[in-house]
């Protein structure tokens, strides 16, 4: 398991940042799915790629009612080296484990590779499944754009697919019939179950948030305190008041991890500030109360300073339930692994309003992810991998 981890190190390594910056069809995403189609030929599976840019590998004829895995291989910026890639990973050589043991399937089987999962690259998360879905507006998601300025449809274009077919795929959705995704667990809810592999209960409901602060640019040595409507006063207040909106949620999480001043000279006021909100609870209404006092402080600040604020949804998704028969099918499967939820969002939730999802996790022993520290121990990635197709194996017998 490692090794076949280790193929994948020097791609999209991120020299400033730390770990792997990998984003939806950019060269190091091109790179893993070329790596991807060969690693998957090679065992005889049939590949092709999809409408919206996910790959999928079948064993055999493709067909209804198919058991489907997988997960993704793109990261934030400076990520773990397990986050998506052990689930690609784990997938292909649960099918060599199967394939060792005799085993062939007796249903449609396919391995999946979500495009742009993290939204790292056009703010959007689980992109591609989203457009899989048609949970997304497809003319809306044509129209993100990059920060520099390249818009999806231009970057599907030159990976070779045509934007205008962006959007929900029935026939993909029709040969769903159960999706199983295996992912490092991105906390030390198994570190405390002290088991290394778990299944998943549910999600937090979350979404992202762009606050637009809009001011006066000027000269930062020229201008006078009384005389300034600077933005990035309000911007501030944002992040402080993200802590405490959370805070007095009952496990809620509330995070600015993105901020972007206009121009961004040092000796200048700024213009604009973007801030970018990741907001999440265990319900909608308990997320939407946090997302709500943050916005009227933020509000508050900047009529303070003069500024004015915008308030942009770019994504949101309800508390996900995963199908409790399959969840349960799985943890018996296992010998009775415990069930734990998760605050991360996931190709799974997305597909969990479609057709019956589960998910595996694997420990992590540090609990960090979304961080170069993420990290799973050899020794649990083979129980990851055995677990895989143990599951797989009851579910297409």
């Amino acid at each position: 398991m490692t090794g076949s981890l280790d193929a994948l190190a020097g791609v999209g390594a991120d020299p400033r940042r730390g770990g792997y910056s990998r984003h939806g069809f950019d060269r190091a995403d091109l790179e893993l799915r070329e790596w991807f189609t060969e690693q998957a030929t090679r065992r005889g599976l049939d590949v092709h790629t999809d409408r919206n840019g996910n790959l999928w590998a079948w064993w055999g004829a493709p067909g209804p009612d198919a058991v489907v895995t997988g997960s993704h291989l793109d990261s934030v910026p400076g990520g773990g080296a397990f986050d998506g890639p052990l689930g690609v990973v784990s997938a292909l050589e649960a099918v060599d484990l199967m394939r060792a043991n005799g085993f062939t399937p007796g249903r449609p089987f396919a391995v999946v590779v979500f495009a742009e999962e993290e939204g790292g690259r056009f703010g959007v998360p689980c992109l591609g499944s989203r457009l899989l879905a048609g949970t997304i507006d497809p003319d809306a998601a044509r129209r993100l754009t990059d920060p520099d300025g390249v818009t999806l449809a231009e970057a599907v274009a030159a990976a070779g697919l045509d934007p205008a077919r962006l959007g929900r795929d029935e026939q993909a959705l029709g040969r769903l019939g159960r999706f199983v995704e295996l992912h490092v667990e991105q906390g030390k809810g198994l570190v405390d179950l002290a088991a290394p592999v778990g299944v998943a209960s549910s999600i937090l409901a979350h979404g992202r948030w762009r606050f637009r602060f809009t001011g006066e640019g000027n000269h930062a040595g020229a201008t006078p305190i009384g005389d300034r409507r600077d933005p990035m006063l309000p911007a501030a207040a944002l992040v402080g008041a993200a802590r405490r909106a959370a805070r007095a949620v009952d496990g809620a999480r509330a995070t600015v991890g993105r901020l972007v001043p206009n121009p961004g000279g040092s000796n200048v006021i700024a213009s604009t500030v973007d801030v970018w909100l990741d907001a999440r609870a265990a319900d909608t209404p308990r997320a939407r109360a946090v997302v709500d006092e943050i916005t009227a402080l933020a509000t508050t600040a900047a009529a303070d300073e003069g500024c004015e604020v915008t308030v942009t949804e770019e994504s949101y998704g309800d508390t996900v339930y995963f199908d409790p028969a399959l969840r349960d099918r799985l943890a018996g499967a296992l010998g009775g692994v415990p069930a734990l939820p998760t605050g991360a969002g996931h190709d799974a939730g997305i597909l969990a309003g479609a057709v019956p999802t589960a998910m595996l996790f694997v420990r992590n022993p540090t609990g960090v992810s979304h961080a170069p520290a993420e990290h799973a121990e050899p020794r649990d990635c083979a129980a990851g991998v055995t677990a895989l197709a143990t599951v797989l194996t009851d579910l297409t017998a």
